[in-house]
């Protein structure tokens, strides 16, 4: 016990003793006040962390316990810059970010020697290619045009475009990189939930305008809608979509609250709120409550806009939420112009663990699942279908197109690059590159000519390398992709087709009495045009089957 009691306090008395002793030689030894300083400062340290009460360790070991979390402030950029593998998605590799990088300093991102995947692994995926290859397209001519019947200023969009993230989230700087870049690009911006801020507005790029359940930038001084004030912000010629956020992807049903102290003048003014008080996103809109009150909304937003595409973004939750939805499309004879399926990976500045881990579907099967319900019910001609949520390479987007999705859109690619490294300080307000912070000082860091052109590159080398792997399987454009181009190994002896692996509706199944896939029916006669809430008949014949599903794909 004396022993361990010794090593414990060996190096604080040390220090105590260095001190001591060289106190009375400083007059004759000048070169020790280096020495007596340091020791001095550690021997303080050491009755610091005596007297302290939040730091077991730090009263166990003083001074030497400080290691403990000097090492565990570090341990993100040790771990990032040392010790991580180039594969280790966290949440992205260090190869997903170094394409990124290379790509958006319009730099040779080739791969010498060979691919660093084992093709062997369970889950690895490919595209197949033709025997006879076509000429590689011009990437300016991957568009959709987005807009139905009810339509009357159809928008023509890239099929990569910039994801939902708000200023506010983002700095000023890092917004105005952006929306250059799409200007110089040619694609869209979506604002994020955080209305247009001036920012997006100062080089003219195409805006998607997010609107969320706070409605940020056309709301009543209560937090309800203002439609004078949406129609005034949404027939600007810049506003070239309109977005109901329903649901985020990495906090799906989960609100959010902006702290007073970083309710800048600018966030205030820009998303119509008092400054000094606590900006609040509702978890649920108080527009609308049903799925025939959501259409309604929509078909208002439609016309107050001019006529725009209006759409709305979730992450698929309950799956009778969503057919309640398309059943009140039938009803309602109301469609909207495009849906965005965000996935449960997609990103945010901050949420929950639970959120981010544990609620929401992934992006895929929600894809598929909102892809299916609209194909069986004849209404997908009529609206378009976008993919968000992880997505950084041009196999990636065509990923999403071979299930369903007509467009993608990336976040975190195009925060990588305007510069984040991925340190996950998004939340701190202490973002080292200027990317994810209202700091000034911090900001000026992020150039924005220059970061400008990394967007545009990123986008314009991503879809020119969609190009050529379209051309290698002999296809002339992204929208030819089907479930049959794509492969995934499903064990190290086996590999299936995308269109062997996942369940496919026919146009019309879900009119029929029967439908091939009995979750797709049981579910579609869960779904009620008039709540969200399921039909509880039906619910409790899914609950007495569940035994069934254990063996049946489901959203697969």
């Amino acid at each position: 016990m004396k022993l361990s009691l010794f090593s414990r306090y060996a190096f604080f008395v040390g220090c105590i003793l260095v001190t001591l002793i060289c106190l009375p030689l400083l007059d004759h030894h000048p070169w020790l006040w280096s020495l007596t300083i340091l020791t001095g400062l550690l021997s303080l340290l050491g009755v610091y962390d005596l007297i302290q009460s939040r730091h077991s360790i730090r009263r166990n070991y003083p001074v030497l316990g400080n290691i403990r979390y000097l090492v565990e402030f570090v341990r993100p950029e040790l771990r990032q810059y040392l010790l991580e593998g180039d594969d280790d998605k966290l949440p992205f590799s260090r190869a997903q970010r170094s394409l990124v990088y290379a790509r958006a300093k319009d730099q040779n991102s080739a791969k010498p020697f060979g691919t660093l995947i084992d093709v062997y692994e369970p889950g690895f995926e490919f595209i197949n290619h033709s025997m006879c290859p076509k000429a590689v397209q011009e990437h300016q001519g991957f568009r959709v045009k987005i807009g139905g019947p009810q339509c009357s200023q159809p928008y023509s969009a890239s099929i990569f475009n910039i994801s939902a993230m708000s200023f506010g989230a983002l700095s000023a700087n890092a917004i105005r990189a952006l929306n250059k870049g799409a200007k110089l690009g040619g694609f869209a911006h979506d604002t994020g939930e955080g209305s247009i801020s001036p920012y997006h507005r100062e080089f003219g790029g195409d805006l998607i305008w997010e609107l969320g359940s706070g409605y940020f930038g056309c709301r009543t001084p209560d937090g309800h809608f203002d439609p004078v004030r949406f129609a005034e912000q949404a027939k600007d010629p810049q506003v070239k979509m309109i977005e109901i956020k329903l649901s985020q992807g990495a906090k799906p049903g989960h609100g959010g609250i902006l702290p007073a102290h970083k309710v800048t003048a600018e966030i205030a003014e820009t998303r119509g709120v008092p400054r000094g008080q606590d900006c609040i996103s509702p978890s649920s809109h108080s527009a609308f409550s049903t799925p025939l009150e959501l259409l309604a909304f929509i078909q208002q937003l439609r016309e107050l806009s001019g006529g725009k595409p209006v759409g709305f973004k979730l992450c698929l939750g309950h799956p009778w939420e969503f057919m309640g939805i398309a059943k009140a499309m039938l009803e309602s004879g109301i469609v909207p112009d495009f849906i965005v399926v965000d996935g449960k990976e997609g990103g945010t500045g901050a949420a929950p663990l639970e959120f981010s881990n544990h609620i929401g579907v992934p992006l895929r099967e929600g894809l598929l699942f909102v892809h299916n319900t609209l194909v069986g019910l004849n209404l997908r001609d009529k609206i378009k279908i976008g993919a968000s949520g992880k997505i950084v390479s041009a196999f990636d987007i065509a990923s999403v197109l071979a299930i369903g999705a007509d467009w993608a859109n990336s976040a975190r690619g195009f925060m990588f690059a305007v510069g984040c490294v991925q340190s996950q300080s998004c939340h701190t307000n202490k973002c080292p590159t200027g990317v994810a912070t209202q700091d000034k000082l911090r900001q000026r860091a992020l150039v924005v000519p220059e970061k400008a052109e990394r967007v545009r590159n990123f986008h314009h080398n991503t879809l020119h390398t969609l190009a050529e792997m379209m051309a290698a399987a002999g296809l002339d454009h992204p929208d030819q992709l089907e479930g049959k181009h794509l492969v995934r190994r499903t064990s190290s002896t086996e590999v299936r087709l995308f269109s062997q692996i996942h369940v496919f509706l026919k146009p019309g199944e879900l009119l029929q009495e029967r439908i091939e896939g009995d979750f797709y029916a049981r579910v579609w006669h869960m779904a009620r045009s008039d709540s969200f809430e399921p039909a509880s008949v039906e619910l409790e014949s899914l609950a007495r089957s569940s035994r069934s599903l254990d063996s049946e794909p489901v959203m697969s």
